[in-house]
């Protein structure tokens, strides 16, 4: 692991990541646009509560979703077929983001305080970070939001307001991100909740030969808009 005064040209070798805690890599360096994409397509993100420096992590294993893979259940499925929500992408990030940072059950503070919000809210500018809502009666009440860079979407966290709310705009996520072809989604870590939507874990060396193989150039892309575009949902 090395600290802040020689994390300037590039990330140490993910295997020099602590095992306790987990796949802690660097302490650190800043939240600029470049440092973030460099960091996760190297397979790092950062994680840090307000008072604390910058922590760059690389988890061993690491949860991911292959598009694939989804499972949807009878349940959810039912409510996807319902007519009573509408899904948008980047209509709202911001407010995503806000609403992701609200504090929940059982913890006293989020990580996604304001410095956060502004670097990704940087990306979003550049058409590499997205949000995909939820919408009921012209109230976002779920979502989530993440990176994209080359097929491969780097999930960062969700929120929901209204039964299934988060898991609606995932899966029309996942769907939407099968469509255009996109190889792999990046969870991080496991929760129950992701496994249920079929998110599993691999080694780390597996997760980094994967970003290899799915992230080639870096270019600035677009808002993404799911109403003209999204996909059925069988």
């Amino acid at each position: 692991m090395i600290n802040e005064k020689n994390l300037f040209s590039s990330f140490p070798p993910l295997e020099k990541a602590l095992d306790d805690p987990n796949g802690l890599l660097a302490v650190g360096g800043d939240l600029s646009p470049q440092r973030l994409i460099e960091a996760y397509r190297s397979g790092i993100f950062p994680w840090f509560n307000e008072d604390e420096p910058i922590f760059w992590w690389s988890p061993d294993p690491r949860m991911v979703l292959f598009p694939g893979e989804l499972k949807i259940s009878r349940s959810l499925r039912k409510t996807l077929h319902k007519d009573c929500y509408q899904i948008r992408a980047d209509t709202a990030f911001t407010q995503v983001m806000q609403a992701c940072a609200a504090p929940r059950k059982g913890q006293s503070g989020t990580w996604i305080h304001p410095e956060m919000i502004a670097a990704y809210t940087a990306l979003h500018d550049m058409g590499l970070a997205h949000s995909v809502e939820t919408w009921i009666d012209g109230e976002l009440v779920g979502g989530l939001y993440g990176v994209a860079l080359g097929k491969v979407f780097f999930g960062e966290s969700m929120f929901s307001r209204s039964t299934d709310a988060s898991k609606i705009a995932f899966v029309h996520l996942v769907k939407q991100l099968q469509y255009w072809e996109f190889g792999l989604i990046d969870c991080q870590v496991k929760t129950r909740h992701l496994a249920s939507l079929g998110a599993r874990e691999i080694s780390r060396v597996s997760f980094s030969r994967q970003l290899g193989t799915l992230i080639n150039d870096i270019a600035i892309g677009d808002k993404w808009n799911f109403e003209r575009m999204l996909p059925e949902i069988s």
